[in-house]
């Protein structure tokens, strides 16, 4: 049987266009893409990225106050919300076009519209034209979820927040995860007066000694922080939004961004209709090879609800291609994958947290938390902590935590080793660099508990 592509890619995120890319460029796969949306997917256009350069631009007060600290004379004086998001909107036009032409350069065919999947091996393009194609790829991410209660039409999500027309002077931040808890930090450090409402702990999910120290010193860098808090209802007043919670209090804002989580991007996909199975967050199940139970349908990224990172979903998506197209089977492993938290102080994380591998195990915690030379000098009350978690039985370090400045780039380098099976004392053996934050990870001798 013939088809008009060998693969078809929906969805132009970073894990599809590494997919289609690799299958055609570097395995003569005829493949073709298509984007409803923009290329580069939630973290180019309205995720990691733009975050991330959020998260430097919110630094810079902070910044300014500890260079005086060391005798500079410093001030960083008014921020201009609309020149930064002038250059913010050309620099994502400039990674877009890089996508483009990256997948242009490879051979891919690029359709700037909508596909649903009809068939096994057919999907339909928004201008009703029907394509055919041996394989198909399901990369179309995850969207932000936001519940049905009165009022809701007039929060936002992080897809909108970045083209805010204006910052503003009070805002509402529904939501305990890295997302809420990143821009509750990014918009205090640009000037705006941010109230954190979840109805449980915050950043619950990740080590608790970890998540105590920065929750500490959010609320010390002036976020107010509920833990008890559901919206009831929101309601437009002359002053603003009005939030009345479950327990019938009010607070007035001018913004209310609802971060509570994500969802898989399956609705109206057509999948279901194909017999596609689905969990139960709408997620594509799939095995260790992120195929389908359709044979010639596959998914990778966050519409598979595995691991929802970026890079997870690239190295995914060049696993499909190198198996299905390169003649080269290997499939990603899902276990010790570091990640970040770019919130203030920042967080980086690999492997088990404390809670989860007492559960598993005996183990052994070392942990150390200290004021950092720079901050010390500058009189800065600010704290870093160095975290490893160690199997009593096998010596491995099964958790490594880390909340200090660039936490996330010390973090890439420990997920080496603990990728190779690092133990505590091959870390010990590992001569310390003097004077940094770093050092602690090699030099903890005597666990604390």
């Amino acid at each position: 049987m013939s088809f008009d592509y060998d693969l078809f890619v929906i969805g132009g995120g970073s894990g599809g266009v590494r997919a289609a890319r690799v299958a055609s460029g570097e395995h003569g796969a005829k493949t073709a893409l298509a984007e409803e949306y923009r290329l580069g997917g939630t973290c180019v256009i309205r995720g990691c990225v733009p975050k991330k350069l959020m998260v430097y631009a919110s630094s810079f007060p902070a910044m300014a106050e500890e260079a005086r600290a060391y005798g500079w004379s410093a001030d960083v004086g008014r921020f201009d919300w609309t020149a930064f998001r002038t250059r913010l909107e050309a620099e994502l036009d400039r990674l877009e076009g890089a996508y483009r032409r990256g997948q242009q350069g490879a051979g891919v065919t690029v359709y700037d519209q909508r596909a649903t999947v009809t068939g096994p091996h057919e999907v339909r393009l928004a201008d009703g034209s029907v394509k055919s194609a041996r394989h198909i790829l399901i990369a179309t991410g995850g969207a932000p979820f936001v519940p049905d209660f009165p009022g809701a039409e007039h929060v936002m999500t992080s897809n909108e927040v970045f083209s805010l027309p204006a910052l503003p002077g009070r805002m509402l931040i529904v939501g305990g995860g890295y997302i809420a808890s990143e821009f509750a930090c990014v918009m205090n450090g640009l000037g705006t007066e941010v109230t954190l409402w979840n109805r449980s702990p915050v950043l619950r999910s990740f080590d608790r000694e970890c998540r105590d120290l920065i929750v500490a010193r959010m609320v010390a860098h002036g976020i107010a922080l509920r833990e008890d808090a559901l919206i009831a209802k929101i309601e437009r007043g002359a002053a603003g939004l009005v939030v009345t919670d479950t327990a019938g209090r009010t607070e007035t804002f001018d913004a209310v961004l609802y971060a509570t989580g994500r969802r898989p991007n399956t609705r109206g996909l057509g999948l279901e209709e194909v017999g596609v199975q689905l969990g139960p967050k709408g997620e594509v199940l799939v095995d260790d090879w992120s195929q389908t139970n359709i044979p010639s349908i596959y998914a990778v990224g966050d519409v598979t609800d595995r691991i929802a990172l970026t890079p997870v979903a690239i190295r995914e998506g060049h696993a499909f291609a190198d198996t299905v197209f390169g003649a080269r089977p290997h499939s990603f492993d899902h276990q010790m994958v570091a990640s970040a938290v770019f919130t203030q102080p920042e967080f980086g994380t690999c492997g088990l947290t404390e809670e989860q591998a007492r559960a598993r195990e005996e183990i052994e915690v070392y942990s150390t938390s200290f004021r950092p030379m720079r901050s010390a000098f500058a009189g800065a009350e600010e704290k870093v902590l160095m975290k490893l978690v160690v199997s009593r039985a096998t010596r491995q370090v099964l958790g490594c935590h880390i909340v200090a400045p660039d936490a996330g780039e010390m973090i890439q380098i420990a997920a080496i080793a603990m990728k190779m099976g690092a133990t505590k004392e091959q870390f010990d053996a590992a001569c310390a660099v003097h004077p940094t934050m770093a050092e602690e990870l090699v030099t903890m001798r005597k666990p604390v508990r």
